[in-house]
């Protein structure tokens, strides 16, 4: 050790000048130490030191190295108390290791090479793994539009846009299979442990033609086992509900029935228990009572046949029955072993019975479920809602679901901030058999996609990325497509066969019509076939632009606009994006490229961008809005688009725009100002707002 009077290295004195005690001298090869007393341990023939100019923070220093050096020596009067353990820990042995310690070394600059990143990360996590300042990382989000912080969630995307700007080469680090990834719900719940199985409500589903009474008897059925307190708390209709028969529970799956739905009541028979077959007896078995039949046998479950209209006067059951024959349906009447049930949903007549008969071929089905597992679903319907952004049906089936549970579903991800029931009311848990509308997924999911309980959602983001990414891949099938402006030209010269589209509009219900109203094109002209490759609600994401990229295809947006990424990486790469709000007008326009009669067409430049940072009523009850503007400009000229969550709430011109007290003609990026929209009075705090002009473009074609 180096202790007071012994011998020091020149290194060990170097080390105790570094640590900068004044008074600490080495004389010859002596370690000798100031103080007020003389030097400690100093050789009798070692003149004594003078100490000189000393500060009082010297003093100190010099005061809490001799105690140090005390402890060291093995003072028995210094290690006395906690103070003294704490000391002795720091032995002899201990200081002269210390004394030796190099400084630390440096943290090691990078090596160059790819650098693995995931799918999804935030910018902190981004910066650590490339060595970017977080900074610079969030000046590149800025100026790509995006106001950012440190805890940001950013996609590989544009991870790999930043740091190509710093000359790094990254690659993605795509996730394992994961064996607990449920892809067969089917297959997953077959797997379950009898011994951890309870009984569960039956999930039935009616089906049958349009027009045969199937709302009507859901009605019914609601109307007379739904409490009157409850009812009047209903506030939405969710695609499923719940009642109680004798105190046991039903579920009821509101599945459309209309034809353009097949695909959609095809799923709700794969998620049921028992199909409920509503068949007027007026008109009989018709084309979607066949198409319904079909769905039930592919899915192997029991059907309950249930006649509809019998008070009618033309009413004739036994014709019904033996049409259902044609079908290989034969009800337990004759012979066979499908229950059948007379019902009048208007007048309200045997609804008991037919809820009894549900519950009797619950019985023999013998459906059970385990209840204390996380839980796994399938979503019935979905949507993008403007005030509460995604929203999704779901049918837990096994296990729990519970608010904060991290769910993956399908090509989504996210957190259950909120969960309500049929009857508008939040729920605390949903065991299985309850249908259940959660709020807080990231993504709009499709029906039939499985939800399923996760332990982290980093996991799960990285997972429905990797998801959504296979799912276009396949979605291309290795066609091509061209830009709307060059189709007639294609077409002269036989070089198109195929158009390929990409749909992201506001919720489901517009792609449905829009797809519907495409199908009819394709039936129409037969010189190009319009594919849909990718649909989905809410933003244009820059994935939309990148596979319009490699499909050759255009992007169609109905009341849905592009990030701020999104728009730019189209501009740079030529991509077609066209904004509708009226589906006449969306087919109208691609009619026209196909058979070669477009017209000169206007064509937007956006000018800025802007955030809504408050709202200000006045006395006139118009709304003044408080906004940043981000990106851009913003003059009185220009016409203004409200976005909500990626979704067009409004779109107009601006019928004043203030800076402090003073009206102004024009307001750059990175400043704040007042503006009102004229005839919209529901500006929020959040919502973005997207300033530009139209200008004529002559076609090409």
């Amino acid at each position: 050790a180096a202790a007071v009077g012994a011998p020091v290295a020149g290194a060990t004195a170097a080390a105790v000048c570094a640590v900068g005690v004044a008074g600490a001298v080495v004389v010859g090869s002596v370690l000798v130490m100031e103080t007020k007393a003389g030097p400690i341990g100093a050789a009798p023939d070692v003149r004594k030191t003078e100490a000189t100019s000393m500060g009082n923070r010297a003093k100190r220093n010099a005061a809490g190295m001799h105690r140090l050096v005390e402890a060291a020596a093995g003072n028995p009067e210094r290690g006395r108390g906690p103070a003294g353990d704490a000391r002795r820990r720091l032995d002899g042995e201990g200081l002269a290791e210390l004394l030796r310690s190099p400084p630390r070394a440096p943290v090691p600059v990078r090596q160059r090479g790819p650098i693995e990143l995931p799918g999804v990360m935030t910018v902190r996590e981004f910066s650590e793994a490339t060595g970017i300042s977080a900074a610079e990382i969030l000046k590149a989000l800025l100026k790509g539009g995006v106001i950012a912080n440190i805890n940001q969630q950013i996609d590989y995307e544009t991870a790999e846009v930043i740091a190509s700007d710093f000359s790094l080469e990254t690659v993605e680090k795509i996730p394992e299979k994961f064996a607990d990834v449920i892809e067969n719900i089917a297959d997953f719940l077959a797997a379950q442990k009898a011994e951890d199985l309870i009984p569960r409500p039956p999930v039935v589903t009616i089906m049958g033609h349009v027009d045969h009474g199937k709302t009507k008897l859901l009605d019914a059925v609601r109307s007379t086992r739904v409490a009157e307190g409850e009812a009047g708390g209903i506030t939405q209709h969710i695609g499923a509900y719940q009642i109680e028969v004798h105190g046991r529970k039903i579920t009821f799956l509101d599945t459309p029935g209309h034809e353009a739905f097949t695909a959609m009541r095809a799923r709700g028979a794969q998620v049921t228990d028992i199909v409920v077959l509503v068949v007027a007896a007026d008109d009989g078995v018709m084309p979607q009572t066949v198409e319904a039949i079909s769905h039930v046998k592919a899915a192997g479950g029991p059907m309950i046949v249930a006649v509809n209209k019998i008070d009618l006067p033309s009413a004739n059951p036994d014709r019904v029955k033996q049409q259902l024959l044609n079908s290989d349906v034969v009800i337990e009447e004759y012979g066979g072993n499908v229950p059948c049930v007379e019902v009048s949903a208007r007048q309200k007549i045997n609804i008991d019975g037919l809820l009894e008969m549900i519950l009797l071929v619950a019985d023999m089905e013998d459906l059970r479920a385990n209840p204390r597992a996380p839980a796994v679903g399938t979503i019935v319907e979905a949507e993008m809602d403007k005030n509460r952004g995604s929203v999704a049906t779901a049918l837990i089936q096994h296990g729990t679901l519970r608010p904060e549970d991290t769910v993956l579903v399908g090509c989504a991800a996210g957190k259950v901030k909120m969960m309500f029931g049929d009857n508008g009311r939040r729920l605390r848990y949903a065991e299985p058999s309850t249908p259940v509308e959660i709020l807080g997924l990231e993504e709009v999911p499709q029906a039939g996609d499985i939800l399923q309980v996760m332990d982290d959602l980093q996991t799960a983001r990285a997972i429905a990325l990797q998801r959504q990414r296979q799912q276009r891949m396949e979605a291309i099938g290795g066609t091509q497509g061209l830009s709307l402006d060059d189709i007639f030209k294609q077409i002269q010269q036989g070089q198109v066969k195929e158009l390929n589209l990409i749909i992201k509009a506001d919720v489901q219900g517009s792609i449905g019509a829009i797809e519907h109203q495409l199908n009819q094109l394709n039936d129409e002209l037969s010189e190009v076939q319009l594919k849909v490759i990718h649909k989905g609600t809410g933003t244009i994401t820059e994935s939309d632009v990148n596979l319009a990229v490699v499909s050759h295809a255009i992007i169609i947006g109905f009341n849905a606009r592009p990030h701020p990424i999104a728009r730019k990486a189209a501009e740079q790469r030529g991509v077609d994006i066209r904004f509708y709000n009226v589906i006449y007008q969306l087919t109208e326009d691609i009619k026209k490229a196909m058979v070669g009669l477009l017209d000169p067409e206007y064509r937007e430049v956006v000018e800025g961008f802007a955030e809504v940072r408050n709202t200000f009523r006045l006395p006139s009850r118009e709304i003044v809005a408080g906004i940043n503007v981000t990106d851009g400009k913003v003059t009185r000229n220009l016409t203004v688009r409200v976005l909500r969550n990626g979704v067009v709430v409004h779109d107009g011109r601006i019928g004043n725009l203030k800076r402090f007290k003073d009206d102004v003609r024009e307001v750059t990026a990175g400043y704040e100002c007042g503006l009102i929209v004229e005839g919209f009075n529901d500006v929020q705090v959040g919502d973005t707002m997207e300033f530009y002009r139209k200008e004529q473009v002559a076609r090409t074609a």
